[in-house]
């Protein structure tokens, strides 16, 4: 509930920011700030979203979705993480336009928006710092990126009033464009791991097979598989080759380990010798008509 509500905040007051800096824009005639409030409309937009999708992802599991609605929140993170690079690539592509046809900017305007900006972005971004999913992160880089990059126009906006020196907007600019680029490129390739199913990057492979070898009549343990939903919430399948009487007591101990490593939820099933594959290996079926 606590992000589902820190989403909210931020797209209100996002979304209200944006309608008073886009007549801001024209009331000063400031270029600057009117693209800047379609750029805060767009995260606006795309907070939007992932207040839908994080709200979608507390539904629990049913037939359709047997692990529950989780993953619409790495959605929903996904879709804010990829409008926030084009965001920024835009952001780029005009300042450095701006370098070879510089233009006229109200400075006094500049700074009494860059103010409001600031406090109000300030606001959303300490809203949103806590929360437990990786769109949750997204929204809060969002709201850090504006706080930023309103720093900027007001740092930007005092020296061009003193100097006139037109260029320090876009150097500026797109320094800060160029650390948000970064910050959600290491976003992105967290959400793809997730979709990809790679394993978690706290869980060793084979120091879990290390740990779960050395538990009492446990002869050998393959097909080891494990995945995480949404970043925080870790699954695993096993083989565990065991000739125990108490095999449930071996399961409950090979639990409690995984637990250990943070795996929450697994599937253990029991041999009593190895099976004829060590690995998974895919089955391709074949086409219609062909003998099996």
């Amino acid at each position: 509930m606590k992000t589902e509500r820190n989403i909210l905040i931020a797209f209100i007051l996002n979304f209200g920011f944006a309608l008073f800096e886009f007549f801001g824009g024209f009331f000063t005639n400031s270029v600057a700030i009117l693209s800047d409030s379609i750029h805060d409309l767009g995260d606006a937009i795309s907070i939007g979203v992932s207040y839908f999708l994080e709200k979608k992802s507390k539904k629990g599991a049913d037939k359709n979705y047997t692990y529950g609605y989780i993953r619409y929140s790495v959605l929903g993170g996904l879709i804010t993480t990829v409008i926030l690079m084009v965001g920024s690539i835009l952001v780029i592509y005009n300042a450095v336009c701006r370098i070879f046809n510089p233009v006229e900017i109200n400075y006094n305007g500049m700074i009494i928006f860059a103010i409001i900006g600031v406090v109000i972005n300030f606001i959303a971004a300490y809203c949103t710092r806590e929360g437990d999913s990786i769109n949750q992160k997204s929204v809060n880089l969002h709201m850090l990126e504006d706080v930023l990059g309103w720093i900027v126009v007001l740092i930007g906006a005092v020296i061009m009033n003193f100097t006139d020196i037109k260029i320090i907007d876009s150097i500026m600019s797109i320094g800060v464009a160029t650390f948000i680029l970064i910050s959600t490129l290491k976003n992105l390739k967290q959400v793809s791991d997730l979709f990809l199913e790679k394993t978690p990057h706290d869980i060793d492979i084979d120091e879990l097979k290390k740990h779960i070898l050395k538990i009492n009549e446990v002869e050998d343990v393959h097909h080891i598989h494990v995945w995480s939903i949404d970043g925080f919430t870790n699954y695993a399948t096993m083989h565990i080759v065991s000739k125990s009487k108490d095999i449930d007591k071996i399961k409950h101990e090979i639990r409690e380990e995984l637990e250990e490593h943070n795996i929450c939820h697994s599937i253990l099933e029991t041999e009593t010798e190895i099976c004829g594959e060590k690995e998974c290996k895919p089955h391709f079926h074949k086409e219609k008509g062909h003998h099996h």
